[in-house]
Order: C-alpha cells, then structure tokens, then sequence
C-alpha cells in the first residue's frame, strides 16, 4: 500500500509544473494589457478572451485544476460573504473611495466606452459574465493559491502541499491579490486575506475555486441587476 501511495504521489506532483498554474494567468494578464494599448470592441475581445483561456484550461492546465469541493455550504457562505465584504464600504460609507488612497495615478481604473458599450451589448454581456464567473476563479486561484503561495515557501513548490502556512508567503499572495484590483484594492486584500485563509483550512483549491466564483456570481448579479457598473473593471 505504501508503493502505491508513493505511486500516486509521484504521478501527481509529475503533474504539477509551474507552466499550468501561471501561463493561464499571463495569457489572462496580456488580455487587458493589449485591451488597453489596442482595444477591441467587447463582442470581439470578450468571446476572445473566453475561448483562449478557456481552452487553455481544458486542455493544458486541467490536470491540476480541482473541481470537486469538500466544503460546499461553506464555501458557498464564504463566497457571499466576500461579496458583502466587496461592497460593505461603499453602502457605509457613500463617498468612500473618492478618497485619494482610491483615486490616485497608482490605482485609478478607467472608465470609458468599454462600460458603456458593455451594458448595451447582450452578447458580450453574457461572455463577461462567463470570464468572471468560470474563467477568473479558476486563473486567480491556480496562480495565487494553487501556486504561489507554495512557491513562495519553497521553489520546488511540488514539494509543499496545498493550504501549507507561511506568514510570508500568506501576506505576499494576499497583498499582490489586492495590487490586482485597482481602485479596490482595500476590499481586494481582506477578499485575498479570507480566500488565503480557506485554502489554509480546506486544503482544497476546488473550494477556493467555488468560493471565488460565487463572489464573482453575486457581484455580477448586483452590477447587472443594480446597475453598479463601477464594480466592472
């Protein structure tokens, strides 16, 4: 029985190479950045988006994605409440994140015709539904948790299991997740701080994985629904 764990181990880190868990996410980083040097209209550049990450997930990175979560409730409850955490400042405080720690050269998101468009155009509405709902928890968590985190304990990050604990590498992750969003980089880091600390406690990047795309789902719906288009970076 020993042989055949260590079998198993052995096959799964064989598995697990960087290249699976970062290059979706730099395909996914290169998309905005071309967007903002040579912007496509959204019926173009979202279906883009969608079927060359997604096909890279399918059929590169799908060896190490998890897809069966341990903690489903729970996951599920962290993943709205995320969300509240998300938009709390903002219901509490009206004119919070007019403030300069939010409006600054550093942190300023633009805002122009891609909103504008975006709302009227159903078709790349349905597409950005699906790149925040399926295609970005699956990207953020595979680099942030699913890899970085343990590379930041050791370089031969097969070696570290999933959900392994370090201060450092704990509050890197959390703080690079949170240089990520902008504008909303305060909300962003305590999203990175609880999604960091349910990996900690799942050792499950398919619950990470759910938890994400909940908030993601919840958002969108209060963007779509409530007309906060602002929360659309």
């Amino acid at each position: 029985m020993s042989q055949l764990a260590n079998s198993v181990a052995q096959a799964g880190r064989h598995r697990e190479t960087t290249p699976r868990y970062v290059v979706p996410f730099l395909v996914f980083i290169g998309f905005i950045a071309l967007q903002a040097v040579a912007p496509l209209p959204p019926h173009v550049d979202l279906p883009l988006r969608v079927a060359v990450i997604g096909a890279l997930l399918l059929f590169f990175s799908r060896p190490v994605i998890q897809l069966a979560p341990r903690h489903l409730a729970l996951s599920l409850l962290l993943g709205v409440g995320v969300f509240l955490v998300w938009i709390g400042p903002d219901l509490l405080f009206p004119h919070y994140r007019q403030s300069w720690l939010f409006n600054n050269s550093l942190t300023a998101a633009s805002r122009g015709p891609f909103d504008t468009a975006l709302r009227q155009d159903s078709f790349a509405l349905v597409f950005r539904l699906l790149r925040a709902i399926l295609i970005v928890p699956i990207v953020e968590e595979l680099f942030w948790r699913g890899w970085l985190m343990r590379w930041l304990i050791d370089v031969d990050f097969r070696k570290v299991p999933l959900g392994a604990y370090s201060p450092l590498s704990f509050w890197i992750t959390a703080v690079m997740f949170a240089s990520e969003h902008g504008p909303y980089w305060d909300v962003g880091l305590a999203a990175g701080i609880l999604y960091n600390w349910w990996m900690i406690r799942t050792k499950s990047l398919a619950d990470c994985i759910l938890a994400h795309a909940v908030t993601n789902a919840v958002l969108s719906a209060w963007v779509i629904f409530g007309g906060h288009w602002e929360y659309w970076l």
